[in-house]
Parts: structure tokens; C-alpha cells; sequence
């Protein structure tokens, strides 16, 4: 079986709908090209008690990893070290490690103004107080460091909600973990896009190629009409390695290929990516 990650975005602006997931779509895409599993992705509000409440909860399941995004600011919503603190029952405090990366941040600002001094206030203090226990990850396009912490057999990382921090921490210090993580594991994905017949009907068809093939999944995705239906069957497999996850997929392929044709359905494009 492929490693398993949970993702958390932590943001009241995600659940009242005005900012889009975007994160969460992008990481999880991201992991699962490389060969490991996403299994949940949870949206909380900036508390620290919900955020504790849902760290703990993931844990309790034991995923691999577990990767928070968001809420490490230097606002006072930004409570997400505070919760992860308060879910592995450790303290807050200054790291100086952390600290050195924020003041190399605001000095680099301070001289692009082209002024000698910068102001170490607390709020930019705020970004340096981690959990005990936890690393500070550099950032390198933006001020507030990312963290890592382990806890039992699982890799814990928070990073910046805003999205080029949080995908420039993901590439350079994440990214290579995961691989390692993932070994050989590859994951393969190939869209079928048919048309000329409905959704109910080619139902059944699906669950029949999937009782034939129990490793591939298959989503269908309606795109047009019931008058003019055009429908998306997108299927994905993980395997510990490609020339497996290969011979599965064209399987797959071949049979529910076959099977929609024989209902009169037409096959428009077939679209095989990695």
C-alpha cells in the first residue's frame, strides 16, 4: 500500500467561502503524482481548540504524514502553532532559529527600502514562537518559517496558508521527503471521454470493470446533457511500480472501452497521462 497524507487548511476565510481551497487542490494533486495517498483533506476555522481537535483526530488514524496549511502569520487569527501545541501537549516559545529566519526576512525588506534599521516587533516575534520539540522550515519567499514536528510515527508538517509560500516550502524542503517516502510507487491516470449515453446507464458498466480490476478506480464526471450526454471516465491507479500500474491501467482500459461500445456509446478521446 501506498503512504498515507491528511491535509488540514486552517482558515475562516475557506469555510465561509470566500477564498477557494486552492492548497489543498494543488498539494493534493502534487502527492498523489508522486505515488502516495491523499485520504483526507479537512477545512477548520482559525481556533485553537478545533484546530487541536482535528490535529488529534488525524493522528489518531496514524497517517504518514500530516501537513497543515495556513494560520502562521503574525495576525491574531493565525492560531495554528498554538493548536498544535495545545494537540501534542508541548509549550510555545521563541526559537531561535526560527527568529534568525524572520530577522534575516525584515532586514533583506529593510534594505530594499534602502533603510538601515528594521523593528522586531512582536507581532514579527509571533512568527518565531513554535511548538517545543518542532523545526523551523526556511521560507524562501515569504517571512513566517514553516515547522516541522514528528510525533510517534508521524511526520507533521504546517505551512503558510498564502499560496506561493506554501508551495515554495512544499518543493524545496517537502517534496524530496515525500519521494523518499513513496519509493516506487507510481501513480497512473487515464481519462476516457465518451458520449451518446447517460450516466445511469454506463453506472453498472463501471462496477463491473472495477470488480474485474479491484486496483483501479473509476470516477465518471458528466459534462454535457441527459439530452446530449458527454461524460468523462477518469481512472487512476497506484502501483508499486510502473511497468504494474501500466499493465493494470490498459486492462482497464481495454475492457470498459469494449463494454461501452457494445451499449452504442462513442469514444471521443482518450487521454493517457502520468
Amino acid at each position: 500500500m501506498s503512504k498515507k497524507v491528511e491535509i488540514i487548511s486552517v482558515g475562516n476565510e475557506l469555510l465561509i467561502g470566500k477564498t477557494l481551497n486552492t492548497n489543498a487542490q494543488w498539494m493534493s494533486r502534487r502527492i498523489t503524482s508522486i505515488g502516495l495517498s491523499v485520504t483526507r483533506i479537512i477545512v477548520v476555522g482559525d481556533t485553537v481548540l478545533e484546530i487541536s481537535a482535528v490535529l488529534r483526530e488525524a493522528l489518531s488514524r496514524s497517517p504518514d504524514f500530516i501537513i497543515t496549511t495556513g494560520g502562521l502569520g503574525p495576525t491574531f487569527d493565525d492560531k495554528t502553532l498554538e493548536g498544535i501545541a495545545h494537540a501534542l501537549n508541548s509549550q510555545l516559545k521563541v526559537d531561535e532559529k526560527a527568529l534568525t529566519m524572520v530577522k534575516k526576512k525584515y532586514i533583506s525588506y529593510a534594505e530594499e527600502q534602502g533603510r538601515k534599521e528594521y523593528e522586531l516587533t512582536a507581532a514579527r516575534v509571533k512568527m518565531a514562537t513554535i511548538p517545543t520539540g518542532t523545526e523551523p522550515i526556511p521560507n524562501p519567499v515569504g517571512t513566517a518559517p514553516g515547522v516541522l514536528t514528528k510525533h510517534k510515527n508521524v511526520t507533521i508538517y504546517a505551512l503558510p496558508g498564502v499560496p506561493s509560500e506554501m508551495k515554495a516550502i512544499f518543493e524545496n524542503s517537502i517534496l524530496k521527503v515525500l519521494k523518499v517516502s513513496a519509493g516506487d510507487f507510481m501513480f497512473f491516470e487515464t481519462s476516457l471521454f465518451v458520449s451518446r449515453i447517460v450516466e445511469s446507464e454506463i453506472a453498472p458498466l463501471i462496477d463491473q470493470v472495477m470488480h474485474n480490476n479491484p486496483h483501479i478506480y473509476i470516477k465518471s464526471h458528466p459534462m454535457g446533457t441527459e439530452r446530449k450526454p458527454t461524460i468523462e471516465l477518469h481512472l487512476t491507479t497506484t502501483a508499486e511500480n510502473k511497468e504494474t500500474a501500466k499493465k493494470r491501467m490498459e486492462i482497464a482500459l481495454s475492457e470498459l472501452t469494449s463494454i461501452i461500445q457494445e451499449k452504442g456509446a462513442i469514444i471521443n478521446t482518450v487521454k493517457r497521462e502520468k
